[in-house]
């Protein structure tokens, strides 16, 4: 499902009706490149849960837990770092989403076929909502006519079949934002 948003609030947005339908024991891929939104994601998704603590990206630390509701936890992985599979599978992330987990995997899409059953968001920035300043206005020092805006193409795909009884929902859901 390839869905458009085109500002940090509608990321949110998206994350947050994902997040309504998700539940314990399930993974989430958060793929795409540095800078396209997947920590920003992460946030809107555990403020849609309840989350209490501001969510910022585990990649020194490779996984954040953050408490919610009746002993649920989201944990929120950053494989970016680790260099092969068994350094994936000391993360335990299997067993993170079986005990009362949420698990979001930042750069998990380079890991996925590890992860069994799971639903990848991958996050680009959208080319059609480019208003970066060029390269000559940045030379002159002319930014004022440029609106920075944060518009993104979202990309969710299902692994398996974890996410077969919520697919219908989830669309449902998202239906505004799809291209």
């Amino acid at each position: 499902m390839l869905l458009r948003v085109d500002s940090l609030a509608a990321t949110h947005e998206v994350a947050a009706r994902l997040a309504s339908v998700a539940r314990t024991g399930d993974i989430i891929v958060l793929a795409g490149e540095m800078g396209a939104g997947k920590t920003a994601f992460a946030q809107g998704f555990g403020t849609a849960l309840g989350v209490a603590d501001h969510i910022t990206s585990p990649t020194f630390t490779l996984v954040h837990s953050y408490p919610f509701g009746d002993r649920r936890t989201l944990h929120h992985a950053d494989l970016y770092r680790l260099d092969t599979m068994a350094d994936v599978e000391e993360l335990a992330l299997h067993e993170l989403a079986e005990f009362g987990g949420i698990v979001l995997v930042e750069w998990g899409d380079v890991a996925a076929a590890g992860l069994g059953g799971h639903l990848e968001v991958r996050l680009e920035h959208d080319d059609l909502d480019d208003d970066e300043p060029d390269a000559s206005d940045v030379a002159s020092g002319d930014t004022s006519e440029v609106v920075a805006t944060e518009g993104r193409l979202i990309d969710i795909t299902p692994s398996g079949t974890r996410w077969a009884g919520r697919w219908h929902e989830l669309t449902e859901l998202l239906a505004e934002y799809r291209c």
